[in-house]
């Protein structure tokens, strides 16, 4: 797929990203190029693997869930505030 004026505008605007004119023609190749690296990755054949396939031995190594001790982060942070209350800043309310 051929990225174009066209198309390089509609990505601007769905990204809210704003592309200079100096830079368009290189974005445009350089997202050809993905798409062309993608359309090659859809000619292989995966028919044969399993929907589970992993490169790893033994699968995912997953570390042990063991409980953490309880840490009081919230209730220093807390301290240096001028006002607080249940876990939370008291802040002036700026909506009347």
């Amino acid at each position: 797929m051929k990225i174009d004026n066209t198309v390089l505008a509609k990505l601007e605007k769905l990204s809210h990203l704003r592309i200079s004119d100096a830079k368009k023609e290189e974005v445009m190749e350089q997202l050809s190029g993905i798409l062309t690296y993608v359309d090659n990755l859809n000619e292989l054949d995966t028919s044969a693997l399993d929907a589970t396939f992993s490169t790893l031995d033994g699968g995912t190594p997953l570390r042990e869930d063991t409980p953490r001790e309880p840490d009081n982060i919230a209730k220093d942070i807390l301290s240096h505030a001028p006002q607080s209350k249940d876990d939370f800043f008291i802040v002036p309310a700026i909506i009347e």
